[in-house]
C-alpha cells in the first residue's frame, strides 16, 4: 500500500490524480475508490491505495481515505 494526497478530483468526470512519493502522480478513477454510495475524493485528502498497471499506465485502486481535510 502507498500513501498519498489527492491532488485533484473531478466529480463530473469521475477521475483525478493522487500525489505520492513527494513528486509522483497516479491516476485515480472513481471505480478504484473503496466505500458505499457516491464515490468521490476531495483535494488535500490523505489516502492509502494500491498501484496497478491499467490500460493507460499506472492507476490507483483500493483507495481508502485516511484523513479528511
Amino acid at each position: 500500500m502507498e500513501n498519498g494526497v489527492v491532488k485533484w478530483f473531478s466529480n463530473e468526470k469521475g477521475y483525478g490524480f493522487i500525489e505520492y512519493n513527494e513528486s509522483d502522480d497516479v491516476f485515480v478513477h472513481f471505480t478504484g475508490i473503496e466505500g458505499e454510495g457516491f464515490k468521490s475524493l476531495s483535494e488535500g485528502q490523505q489516502v492509502t491505495f494500491d498501484i496497478v498497471e491499467g490500460n493507460r499506465g499506472l492507476q490507483a485502486t483500493n483507495v481508502i481515505v485516511i484523513e479528511n481535510v
